[in-house]
């Protein structure tokens, strides 16, 4: 194995220390093996100039326009050998052919890489010169930096050509929250492009730069929205007797719902209910019983059953307590994505490339899953493939026996969050060696 490649990135500097404190310790550089990781890194302040781009012209999901003109010119920079545009009204697609096919497939093998390229609907409040430039609009959660990874890994892929097939690039729009990974499918990314694998990866600011997260099963949870319709009889709030208060019945469902995962699930069962907003009545009629109320939350699972069963029994619960007041309850139960899962083959070899990256004492192949949701899902329902997490959180020694966040610490959806820029040559080598392991050349 070749010397670690040392990289200090000089792009990112500390936070300006206050006059009179315990000085920072610098976080210690990355110490990355590998060929793909040495060439992505000679061209890294070519990908941060791109990345910080990407981050001051936000766009919402199907509206990326620029953000995918951006990605094709860069592509077609790199000398990939087709792109094709259009696909899930703004994703992008590009392939790389390897040097040779492998013989014994009847025909040429693909694998496919995927990053996500929307904005998010917030603003931000940092103050860096390459800060979001559109009010309301923020890359609040670093598909900037996952969209600039896979351009690199292009470049690195298109330079080298060290496999045998094709390696296809799917730059998909709208992934929060408006259907962007189905959207391509829908319009046959899978006909067009039939990969036998597809790996995606989210940086992770809970990690810090240098280290991967993956495990062998599910990463995220499935999420699922749901609405309850409570209805009951308005009337005047002195006489309130005469009603029968949805508000009410509001409060108690509330409370009940929390039994389901307290007294009907196993432990071992992760699963949450969140009912995250009520509408019930006017805020200006102080003495008016409301005939109706609303609730709207998120139910998070791993396991189909588990979904299930928690529709069934929420419905159950819903209508027998409204029932106990003389009102009735509807639950509406809107599967909105599955939960992301990784297959057994493709983690094993994504764990082997992160391993041969960063050594296997920074790679967490047991990372706990998240009850976060993603629609990476919706592909690994199609195809079989891995996600990964790359960590960029630095933690900075305070020279005080504590720490500090440093770069990239900031959380996801967090207003003053950055994708750190430092981790740009790891993920796209990250990308790379992907492809190189799963489309090995032959032995001569």
């Amino acid at each position: 194995m070749r010397n670690p490649v040392v990289l200090q990135n000089p792009l990112s500097p500390l936070p300006a220390e206050i006059p009179g404190s315990v000085p920072l310790v610098r976080p210690r550089p990355l110490h990355v093996n590998g060929r793909a990781f040495a060439q992505i890194a000679r061209f890294h302040p070519e990908l941060t100039a791109f990345r910080r781009d990407l981050h001051a012209h936000p766009e919402l999901g199907f509206e990326e326009v620029y953000t995918a003109s951006r990605v094709v010119q860069a592509l077609k920079l790199c000398g990939v050998d087709e792109v094709h545009t259009g696909i899930g009204k703004t994703g992008v697609v590009a392939v790389i052919k390897g040097k040779r096919p492998v013989s014994a497939h009847p025909s040429r093998p693909m694998v496919g890489l995927r990053a996500d390229m929307d904005a998010l609907p917030m603003t931000e409040h940092n103050e860096f010169d390459w800060k979001s430039a559109k009010p309301g609009l923020m890359h609040g959660c670093g598909h900037d930096g996952h969209t600039t990874m896979l351009v690199g890994a292009a470049r690195y892929l298109a330079e080298t050509r060290n496999f045998a097939g094709d390696a296809v690039l799917v730059f998909q729009p709208a992934e929060e929250g408006r259907g962007g990974a189905q959207a391509m499918i829908r319009e046959g990314l899978f006909a067009r492009f039939p990969v036998q694998a597809i790996y995606a990866m989210h940086n992770w600011p809970a990690m810090q730069p240098g280290t991967i997260g993956i495990n062998a099963g599910p990463m995220m949870a499935a999420a699922d929205r749901i609405t309850i319709e409570i209805t009951g009889k308005g009337g005047h709030g002195a006489h309130a007797y005469l009603t029968v208060d949805p508000i009410l019945v509001a409060a108690h469902i509330i409370t009940a719902v929390q039994s389901i995962v307290s007294r009907n699930v196993k432990a071992m069962d992760n699963v949450v209910i969140s009912l995250c907003a009520m509408r019930a009545g006017d805020m200006g009629a102080m003495s008016v019983v409301p005939g109706s109320a609303t609730l709207v939350g998120t139910v998070r699972t791993f396991k189909p059953d588990m979904q299930d069963f928690v529709e069934r029994r929420l419905i159950q619960l819903c209508a027998a307590v409204a029932d106990g007041f003389g009102a009735t309850a509807s639950v509406n139960y809107e599967r909105i994505y599955p939960a992301t899962v990784n297959s057994p083959a493709e983690y094993q070899l994504a764990t082997r490339v992160a391993e041969q990256l960063v050594g296997a004492q920074n790679v967490v192949c047991n990372l706990e899953p998240s009850m976060g949701s993603e629609d990476f899902s919706f592909m690994l329902q199609e195809k079989p493939g891995a996600y990964l997490r790359l960590g960029q959180g630095e933690q900075l020694a305070d020279g005080q026996g504590g720490f500090t966040g440093g770069a990239g610490s900031r959380f996801l959806h967090h207003s003053c969050y950055d994708f750190n820029d430092s981790v740009l040559p790891l993920g796209a080598a990250l990308f790379a060696g992907i492809v190189e392991h799963s489309l090995p050349l032959e032995t001569p």
